[in-house]
């Protein structure tokens, strides 16, 4: 699987370019699936409003409005009660998996209940993040970002790729993600996390991780 794991979607020409480079053909010619789920356990932006605009393309985050030739839904939470041979064929046929923000460990609970975190190492779909959507690819997400709380405890997530992210960097409508905050958030990991804005993205494709930027980031090793 190729990830493209961004702050805020596919907010400038460089992050579009990587994601073109990353198909196998063109945007107008890629079926996509978005997957709401991590909006639902975020208090700020679902359900309602704000996770029908995601679905509909009328976010303030390009991602569904990129030109998909066709773009279908999934919700990961409603999975467990449908017959696997019903989802899985839709998901291993799709293009591209557009992944929202929300609450990391809200997404994290329902990829691993429905089976869908199984599926994902093995599926040839570009997978692109934003915000919890990208987060939940690391090991851990970081106690800080916690919110939605896991029957389990912890801030443990899928652990797919070896860093970590605090996403939205310097935002001024989240004054609490400063780079001073994100070098604080570092210093509880072993592994290396990556402090990126909304003009940024990571792009990993066979274990290669790539900044892709046209604004600010930072790398902060343990």
């Amino acid at each position: 699987m190729k990830l493209l794991l961004t702050s805020a979607g596919v907010t400038n020409p460089t992050i579009h370019k990587e994601l073109t480079d990353m198909l196998d053909k063109p945007i107008a010619e890629s079926n996509a699936l978005c997957i709401p789920t991590a909006m639902y356990g975020h208090p700020w932006v679902g359900p309602g409003e704000k996770a029908w605009q995601f679905i509909s393309g009328k976010s303030e985050n390009p991602m569904v409005d990129l030109g998909w030739k066709s773009v279908g839904v999934l919700e990961l939470s409603a999975l467990p009660s449908i017959d696997k041979e019903r989802w899985m064929p839709l998901v291993q046929g799709t293009d591209v998996l557009l992944v929202s923000g929300g609450d990391a460990l809200f997404l994290y609970h329902w990829m691993k209940k429905s089976g869908f975190a199984d599926l994902l190492p093995s599926l040839d779909a570009v997978y692109v993040g934003m915000s919890a959507g990208s987060m939940v690819m690391a090991p851990n997400i970081g106690e800080e970002f916690v919110g939605w709380s896991p029957p389990t405890g912890g801030d443990k997530a899928l652990g797919l790729v070896d860093f970590a992210m605090f996403p939205h960097l310097e935002n001024e409508m989240l004054p609490d993600n400063t780079l001073a905050n994100a070098e604080k958030w570092a210093s509880n990991f072993s592994s290396p996390g990556y402090a990126i804005d909304d003009e940024t993205a990571i792009k990993v494709t066979d274990g290669e991780v790539k900044v892709v930027s046209e604004g600010q980031w930072k790398l902060l090793t343990p």
